[in-house]
């Protein structure tokens, strides 16, 4: 048997794929028993969190391996495999190890070296445990990777690499600002009352904010929550529970809103959280349009088909502006979809019949006349186009001015709680899973993350050569009993044979006969331990089982034994 992990992360997929795939608590539960249900894997367990999800599995192949667990990611996820397999990663056997050990040392997570994913990988072996999923593999597996990580945090510095999700978050949400001075006085609204949220809930409270409201469908949990903030007598922050159908009323009142459920659809729309800001400023909850021409743009004719053989640009309604290029950044700037695609049909067809141009260093343009033809009328065009696509990001021609946020919205949530149209919201400052992991690119990493990696890689040869050894031990001990057995049946046929012989007699011949079966392997069993250890030191077991006529089903046996006995041994 082998271990195997497919998922697929937010390094993997995008956001937008992440969220659909997103599995509830239910579908985890579902997933693991399937999938030990399934003839490839004998057991599992499922990392699930907000930005990836994995399926660890111990197989006796590979390729049918891959393609089991694949589907029944698809299946529970109700993501087409068509459409997921694109996005997810494999990992075998000690690259497996390696990954998970990177986990759970924050060194894939989106933040770096944040602390939380340690939780998580506890919460998911507890789980597969609880389902009888989990075993000896998974937890060793597990159970090493959460000493692993904690390793990581308490001998280096990774801790300064990154924070939790949440710090991050609301570091976001500040804009650059002080995160303890941003949140000071104001008022939070905390929609969930999970692990998440509770972490929300704490940082907000010693970030110093003046209230924090606490929502769930279960009132209780969120009581709950409230009670322990209150009772925590670290901060001045006055804590209430309310229930779900409040959120509406206590949004308008909020100034911060963390966001974080299990929900499967929006906790708070577009149209929700306007009303919630309208009247704050003057421009609070209004969607941000695009600025308007000025009467001299007004009077130039933009169109989306020009004059020249399907050209997007109204290259007749412009004459004599020179020092433009229709290839140049400039003129796709500002662009709908449709005519980004219709400017690029013109500029291949241009290309293949030949067009005219003139050749500047290595940039090749039009004719300065055709070239002026078009600048005047990419202003008029830029001018009233309020989007720029999504697939270039070009400096904007023209800002778009909107107000100074009166609502800070942080969605933690996957898939997410809170609508995306509210970036588009004037006075409102939205920070998702998407932007974090956008923002999270280009965050540093501190010089303790080489440190990391070698503990990881140290710990992962580590791992290997324990669970190589660990897999030889059935064979040895079968070894052993079938060498007992041997003795056990001499000593017997020589009491029938000298019956004579007093028992301090009969017991010199048992010591001498166990001692010259002892001697004999010791040294062989003690060096096939040790080769076994090394890499490809597996096929050391199978050595011993055909020097010896081992019986496969005794060696079986004694490995069922062991992990019996491991079973009841493990922490609950």
């Amino acid at each position: 048997m082998s271990l195997l992990v497919v998922g697929l992360s937010h390094r993997s997929a995008p956001v937008s794929v992440l969220e659909r795939a997103a599995l509830a608590a239910d579908a985890q539960i579902k997933l693991l028993q399937d999938t030990v249900a399934a003839e490839p894997a004998a057991e599992a367990s499922v990392l699930a969190t907000c930005n990836r999800i994995e399926l660890y599995a111990d197989v006796d192949k590979f390729h049918a391996g891959v393609a089991e667990l694949s589907t029944l990611l698809a299946q529970h996820s109700g993501v087409g495999l068509d459409e997921l397999t694109p996005y997810l990663y494999v990992h075998y056997e000690d690259r497996a190890v390696h990954h998970l050990f990177s986990v759970a040392c924050g060194l894939d997570s989106m933040v770096v070296g944040e602390g939380q994913i340690l939780g998580q990988i506890k919460d998911s072996l507890a789980k597969a445990q609880d389902l009888h999923t989990a075993g000896r593999l998974t937890n060793d597996l597990f159970q090493q990777a959460l000493r692993v990580g904690k390793r990581a945090h308490s001998e280096t510095g990774i801790d300064r690499a990154g924070q939790s999700l949440v710090t991050f978050g609301l570091e976001q949400l500040a804009a650059g600002a002080d995160v303890q001075t941003w949140a000071t006085g104001k008022k939070a609204l905390v929609i969930g009352a999970g692990s998440m949220s509770s972490l929300a809930a704490a940082t907000l409270a010693r970030a110093g904010v003046a209230e924090i409201v606490v929502a769930n469908r279960t009132y209780e949990r969120a009581e709950r929550l409230a009670q322990n903030l209150t009772e925590g007598g670290e901060t001045h922050a006055v804590a209430r529970a309310v229930p779900m159908d409040a959120v509406p009323f206590e949004l308008t009142r909020a100034d911060i809103a963390v966001s974080c459920t299990g929900a499967t659809g929006l906790v708070l729309t577009a149209d929700a959280v306007a009303q919630a800001a309208e009247g704050r400023t003057g421009a609070v909850g209004a969607e941000i349009t695009a600025v308007q021409p000025d009467a001299r743009q007004a009077q130039l004719r933009p169109t989306s088909i020009g004059t020249e053989d399907g050209c997007p640009l109204d290259l007749s309604a412009v004459q004599g502006t020179a020092g433009f290029s229709v290839h140049g950044e400039a003129a796709v700037a500002g662009m709908g979809a449709a005519e980004l695609e219709q400017h690029a049909a013109w500029v291949d067809k241009g290309d293949a019949t030949g067009r005219d141009r003139r050749t500047t260093g290595a940039a090749t343009v039009l004719d300065p006349a055709e070239d002026a033809d078009a600048i005047a009328a990419l202003a008029a065009t830029v001018a009233l186009v309020g989007r720029i696509p999504e697939r270039r990001r070009p400096e904007p021609v023209a800002g778009i001015p909107r107000p100074a946020p009166a609502l800070f919205l942080l969605d933690l949530a996957m898939p997410r709680d809170i609508d995306a149209a509210v970036h588009r919201l004037a006075g409102v400052r939205l920070v998702d899973i998407e932007s974090l992991a956008q923002a999270s690119a280009d965050a540093p990493m501190a010089s303790d993350v080489d440190q990391v990696r070698r503990i990881v890689s140290d710990e992962v040869a580590a791992f290997g050569a324990a669970q190589r050894a660990a897999h030889i031990t059935p064979t040895v001990v079968a070894l052993r009993t079938m060498a007992a057995d041997v003795v056990a049946n001499e000593i017997s046929r020589l009491d029938g044979r000298l019956p004579d012989l007093d028992e301090r007699q009969r017991g010199e011949i048992r010591q001498a006969v166990h001692r010259v079966v002892d001697k004999l392997l010791h040294a062989p069993t003690v060096r096939v331990k040790q080769l076994a250890a090394e890499p490809g030191g597996a096929g050391y077991a199978d050595a011993l089982r055909t020097l010896f006529d081992l019986d496969q089903e005794t060696v079986a046996a004694v490995s069922r034994a062991e992990n019996s006995t491991d079973d009841k041994d493990r922490p609950a």
